[in-house]
């Protein structure tokens, strides 16, 4: 699994830093976190493809999120993609989808489903992995979203296949697979062959948001979070006014959520360098960085 962040600006572009956006690559599945302007520029610069499996995940509809969204999915179209995309994101997504795509007059060669999150809790339940959401607490109805890996099979021994008398081949995978097989008319478990289940990784992405216990129970053991933090201390006035967080406050989530790394994303244009923001939120979390457009990160599992 890799992380690639593809834009960190809030609000307004700037010299170094494109609109929010984030992708997670895993296996051969893409997962993109919010399209801000330019998405599918800093797409194609950063060579993630555009006709892999793909899921967009929109937190909510300020521009800074959405609006390179259309572009996208325009770009997909113009380049052949043929497979289905899935979008998914709060009330008013289809209706923002739909609306500019007909007002610019265009239409996809591919299939695109859009998915209105209405509920919390889990939206999509995939073989290795399920994703959840949580409203976020900003101006506008705002997602936050969880990638949990389900739990992995347990490291397979062979020495105790062996010592049970099961020949390799046929009979070791159905045991790594959790299945019983007979051999000379004994019963062999997966059990007594594999170890216990080992847990996948977690990730999680706040969107933009002011902080909350909700939100610190949500990001609850994430190994990394990804973290709304366009103010600094000296801004604290404005975090609490346009409904964002501090570095610090976002550190302070990590921390009682007990996250592992800390990626500071969204920054204030008035940050030339967002070192000071690492700082501070180095006080609280220490295993803090930030994040830069094109960052990319492979996501060890935890053991």
């Amino acid at each position: 699994m890799k992380i690639v962040i593809l834009g960190t600006s809030s609000a307004m572009p700037t010299a170094d830093r494109g609109m929010s956006s984030m992708a997670i690559l895993r296996g051969g599945e893409l997962l993109l976190f919010d399209a801000g302007e330019g998405m599918q520029k800093a797409l194609i610069k950063a060579k993630l493809g555009l006709n892999r499996k793909t899921k967009i995940f929109i937190t909510h509809l300020h521009g800074d999120h959405c609006v390179g969204l259309i572009g996208l999915l325009q770009t997909m179209s113009m380049v052949s993609r043929d497979k289905t995309l899935e979008v998914y994101g709060p009330q008013g997504i289809a209706s923002f989808v739909k609306g500019n795509m007909k007002y610019l007059g265009f239409s996809l060669a591919y299939p695109l489903v859009i998915h209105e999150v209405k509920e919390e809790g889990v939206i999509v339940n995939e073989q290795g992995y399920r994703i959840r959401t949580l409203r976020a607490e900003h101006s506008i109805p705002t997602l936050a979203y969880v990638l949990q890996e389900k739990p992995r099979p347990g490291i397979f021994s062979s020495y105790k296949a062996r010592k049970f008398g099961v020949p390799e081949g046929h009979l070791w995978s159905s045991l790594q697979h959790g299945k019983s097989v007979k051999v000379n008319g004994r019963a062999v478990k997966p059990r007594q062959v594999v170890g216990p289940s080992r847990s996948g990784r977690v990730i999680g992405i706040s969107g933009d948001t002011r902080p909350s216990p909700r939100l610190t129970r949500f990001f609850s053991g994430a190994h990394i979070l990804i973290f709304d933090a366009t103010y600094g201390d000296e801004h604290a006035d404005k975090a609490v006014e346009n409904t964002h967080s501090t570095a610090r406050e976002a550190a302070t989530v990590a921390s009682k959520a007990g996250a592992g790394l800390l990626i500071l994303t969204h920054f204030s244009s008035r940050y030339e360098d967002v070192e000071v923001l690492v700082k501070q939120a180095k006080e609280v979390h220490p295993k803090t960085i930030a994040a830069h457009d094109f960052l990319s990160l492979e996501v060890p599992y935890p053991d």
